[in-house]
């Protein structure tokens, strides 16, 4: 018998050592073609990578040939000597590396003071070996990149295009010029990374809430050991102060819990006997005694810091466009570089040198990093951002498709309302108390993980006797079939009774925002309950707001009409539709994604019955979300607490983000297109042109960092009437 082989999973890596947005893109493509890698994605911001174990050093190898000097790490849960020393090893890079450019720039500095004094033989020898000595020390790893890449055919980057500009301004004797294009371009390059960076560590903050340990509890011992090594079942002690290392249900003691790392809630939360706490939240005050309920790489925590690293790998229709064009952009500008340095001096006269020093000028602005580094930093900051508000977006497509959302769908239980239910009426038909029918029904619902029959067996309150539930059956969407001491009980909608031919008695029951639970004993009608949920606090202004903004809102339910009706009234959704069961959410939402309506259609559950219809919207956003695998594995957007309003600050967070990449497009290509032009009749020298590459990188990247400090616009007044523009958010 041959045994199956596991198929090879991908593995994140580090990528450690310089490099830029543009070389990424090269090394991301290149990878991608390779045979046996597949769809390879660099995230550039987080500078991290999946490959498969088997294939790494065929990846380093094809990295290291684009970009010498960069090395794939494997990330490890804890750090080791080795990681420690390689982090010492950088800073001393970047230490030297500021240590030549401020003594590059010393020399220049020296060698523009004394310009004047050049003009005999040996001041002109000074001259060189001042501004030869400045250029070299900040150039010489651009000069070696650019030959290194012509001989393997590799043309068209910043480095290429660097030293052709610089070495043709030291032909033409324009030294200043040469030494200042390439002094700028490594200042901006090292700010560049010093503001990526500030970025990275944005997100390594939240990556912070990774617990170091955790206090085992064994017989009369307490040992600090690693979380991974602690299994379901075992007891940790978490004392006052500590961060909660796994998620866990709280065997002894009471404390107050913060949240606000996962949630982003600043208000602590009371936990007691019988209480789950997460992996992440911090115990404030008392001593909190736990059963670990899901191992470490299992753990809500694990599973929200996967997410938040890994969304870069999901690019936006913008980002992918920007990659494709800077490779179309580069080569068409050198190729304008060369007609204007040749052509004019041969069609129309002038000086050569003249024209040359232009088409210098045109090269210097050519490298598109404004644009492959702000942009997918902007959704990197996006998405960091609203992290931080308890809203995790699994990557750049879906924060973009937000911004196009038109028409909300919300399920009602758990989502709009608080999916907390109590029995508020029971109605027994004649031959029955209601003791005998609650306890009828509690039995019967022994199973099922509904919070309508949580609520049942709650009101029963008394034990039950399981063995005598028998042939169990789960009825999708209208309720339970069960044999219960010997005889047949259905619990659930009308439709569940009448189907089975039962016939119900017309009862005088107001059920405003409940839902009646209907039941029979072998074949005959036995009574009634009513089962109560309230609207959450924050619904009414959820949709308000979105029908401010001209949002469509829509309600899917599997509740009673009456009790949808009431819900629709209360908050003045624009229409609903109940009765349903999951297939029928699912064929609304196709139906209301193929109406007229421009524009996506997001569907906002509760992540735990709703996968289908989450997996069909445009965009699938799971509420209340924290500790629940549903959501995290169904929805593209996860709403960690279970505030509605949070889906309004995402949309607002979305718009935000993708009106800050458009600020730096606009503003990146019509810096470089102006001076282009004044390039070409001679009107801007390399000055200028350092000012729209590096420069205008470095404020794209300024610009895009202010998505991280996004705070929630002012709430919109509660009102009805909706707007058919779209209004953008508060800044």
């Amino acid at each position: 018998m041959s045994k199956e082989h596991p198929v090879e999973k991908r593995v994140k890596y580090r990528i450690e050592g310089e490099f830029c947005a543009n070389c990424s893109a090269k090394m991301e493509r290149v990878l991608s073609a390779t045979e046996g890698m597949g769809e390879t994605t660099i995230n550039y911001a987080a500078k991290t990578v999946f490959l498969l174990p088997s294939l790494v050093m065929q990846a380093q190898d094809i990295m290291g040939r684009i970009e010498p000097g960069v090395e794939l790490v494997p990330i490890r849960a804890q750090p080791n000597a080795d990681t420690a020393d390689r982090t010492a090893t950088l800073e001393k890079a970047k230490h030297r590396r500021l240590f030549r450019i401020m003594t590059a720039c010393a020399l220049f500095a020296v060698g523009l003071a004394f310009a004047p004094y050049w003009k005999n033989s040996s001041g002109q020898v000074l001259e060189y070996l001042l501004n030869l000595t400045a250029y070299f020390m900040v150039g010489y790893k651009v000069l070696w990149q650019a030959v290194r890449n012509i001989a393997r055919g590799q043309m068209f980057d910043e480095n290429f295009l660097m030293s052709l500009a610089t070495v043709g301004a030291i032909a033409i004797h324009e030294l200043p010029e040469a030494v200042a294009v390439m002094l700028f371009y490594s200042v901006g390059e090292y700010l560049e990374e010093r503001a990526v960076n500030r970025s990275r560590r944005s997100i390594q903050t939240l990556v912070s809430i990774r617990p170091d340990f955790a206090n085992l509890i064994h017989q009369l011992n307490v040992t600090k050991v690693d979380p991974e090594e602690v299994r379901v079942g075992q007891q940790i002690l978490v004392r006052p102060g500590e961060r909660v290392p796994l998620d866990g249900e709280v065997m002894s003691g009471s404390s107050f819990v913060d949240t606000s790392a996962l949630t982003g809630e600043s208000v602590p939360r009371k936990v007691q006997a019988g209480d789950t706490v997460l992996a992440g939240m911090i115990n404030s005050s008392g001593l909190l005694t736990l059963r670990v309920v899901r191992e470490f790489a299992q753990s809500s925590v694990q599973k929200i810091l996967d997410l938040v690293e890994n969304a870069g790998t999901h690019k936006a229709t913008t980002e992918k466009f920007i990659t494709t064009f800077a490779r179309y952009y580069t080569p068409a500008v050198v190729i304008a570089a060369l007609g204007l340095a040749l052509l004019p001096p041969l069609l129309i006269g002038g000086d050569f040198q003249d024209w040359l020093y232009r088409a210098l000028t045109v090269l210097v602005i050519s490298c598109p990093c404004a644009l492959v580094i702000s942009i997918p930093l902007g959704y990197f900051a996006g998405i960091g951002g609203a992290s931080k508000q308890g809203i995790l977006v699994k990557g750049a497509n879906y924060l973009e498709a937000l911004t196009d959302v038109r028409t909300v769908v919300f399920d009602k239980t758990g989502t709009l309302t608080e999916g907390i239910f109590q029995v508020v009426e029971i109605n027994p038909a004649v031959g029955y108390t209601k003791k005998q029918l609650l306890e009828i029904a509690a039995n019967a619902e022994a199973h099922s993980p509904h919070p309508i029959a949580k609520s049942i067996r709650e009101k029963y309150g008394q034990d039950r006797d399981l063995t005598e539930v028998q042939n169990y059956e789960e009825i999708s969407g209208r309720g339970i079939r069960a044999l219960v001491n010997g005889k047949t009980v259905l619990v659930g909608k009308a439709e569940l009774l009448e189907q089975a031919g039962i016939q119900i008695p017309s009862l005088a029951v107001d059920q405003g925002l409940g839902t009646v639970v209907y039941i029979s004993v072998d074949q005959e009608y036995a009574g009634q309950l009513l089962i109560s949920d309230r609207v959450k606090a924050d619904s009414r202004e959820t949709v308000a707001r979105l029908n401010h903004m001209g949002m469509k809102t829509v309600v899917l339910t599997g509740d009673h009409q009456s009790v949808a009706a009431a819900v629709a009234e209360e908050l003045t959704v624009s229409e609903y539709h109940a009765d349903l069961l999951p297939e029928d959410k699912v064929s609304w939402l196709e139906t209301l994604r193929q109406s007229k309506r421009q524009g996506k259609v997001a569907f906002v559950g509760d992540g735990l019955n709703d996968a289908p219809v989450l997996a069909q919207a445009d965009v699938g956003i799971a509420m209340g979300g924290l500790g629940s695998d549903a959501a995290i594995e169904a929805a593209d957007v996860v709403i960690m607490d279970d505030q509605p309003g949070k889906l309004v600050d995402a949309i607002h967070i979305a718009r935000y983000t993708k009106m800050i990449i458009w600020q730096n497009i606009a503003f990146a290509l019509a810096v470089k297109l102006v001076v282009i032009f004044l390039g070409i009749f001679g009107l801007a020298n390399m000055w200028m042109a350092v000012f729209a590459d590096e420069g205008v990188a470095l404020l794209a990247i300024l610009n895009a960092l202010r998505v991280r400090r996004y705070h929630n616009p002012e709430k919109f007044p509660q009102t009805s009437s909706s707007s058919s523009a779209l209004q953008e958010p508060t800044l």
